[in-house]
């Protein structure tokens, strides 16, 4: 028979590996520390209240025997959102892209795991988390003051301005705080060049309709138009702007966090 410390202890364990929240959509990529979303899965991301940790940044969340894993880097005001994406993966097991549904929060168990289980949200080589050389300096500093800290030993920077990859040049910097505090790149850093690459853009999945959008932009993705003919395709497009532009209220694009300060608003 177990004595009540062991009983005590179980109980306590099962407690920390898994916690009831009550977990939201959030439709528009964000970063309050910097990570690029054109070198990451956006529709696999945490946005929840407190500061972001350069330990625990990947957390699983588990419903209905489905589960996923979630990279922990934009802080929330309060709510605990996730992608919309995974949001309704966990509900119906499907992409919201194909089956978009609709609701609020929805109490969800989630734990803490080791950073390595979101490695495969992360698409630099040898999966190491991508930072804006411009914009990600306080938080990235305030890691390597924890020099055994995973972020201290997994990151990589980038000359690209803003974390939806808009502005700046796709070139990895150098950091070396013995001669400056500031990255070094083969272009000036912080350069205002627009990105044109197709493979830097950063797509977003909108709430409710399940549209990919850039984001950045109000316009529908290509990939998206199901229309077959031209006229009902560019009805379509009209139709999604719109509905992007008349919605602000349910879903506000997030803002570049980094550069202008703001948050982005958790779709309720």
């Amino acid at each position: 028979m177990y004595g009540y410390t062991t009983i005590s202890l179980l109980v306590a364990a099962a407690g920390a590996a898994a916690e009831g929240l009550s977990i939201t959509p959030h439709d528009s990529y964000s970063s309050s520390v910097g990570v690029l979303g054109c070198k990451i899965d956006t529709n696999r991301v945490a946005y929840w209240p407190g500061s972001v940790d350069c330990n625990n940044i990947c957390v699983k969340l588990t419903y209905g025997g489905r589960s996923v894993n979630l990279l922990r880097i934009d802080e929330s005001q309060g709510a605990h959102d996730i992608s919309y994406d995974a949001w309704n993966y966990l509900q119906t097991g499907d992409s919201a892209t194909t089956n978009p549904i609709t609701g609020g929060g929805v109490t969800m168990d989630y734990e803490d795991v080791d950073a390595s289980e979101c490695a495969n949200l992360i698409k630099t080589d040898g999966q190491k988390l991508p930072f804006s050389a411009s914009n990600s300096m306080n938080f990235i500093s305030s890691c390597l003051a924890q020099p055994s800290s995973w972020v201290a030993q997994n990151y990589v920077l980038y000359n690209i301005l803003d974390s939806i990859c808009t502005l700046g040049y796709d070139e990895t910097c150098t950091l070396d705080l013995a001669t400056s505090n500031q990255p070094s790149c083969p272009h000036t850093l912080g350069l205002t060049d627009p990105l044109t690459d197709p493979a830097d853009a950063v797509y977003n999945i909108e709430y409710p309709s399940g549209k990919t959008v850039q984001a950045g932009t109000s316009q529908a993705a290509k990939v998206k138009v199901v229309a077959k003919d031209s006229s009902a395709a560019k009805v379509a497009t009209k139709q999604s702007a719109e509905r992007s532009a008349g919605s602000a209220g349910a879903k506000v694009p997030a803002a570049l966090a980094l550069v202008a300060g703001a948050v982005a608003m958790s779709v309720l």
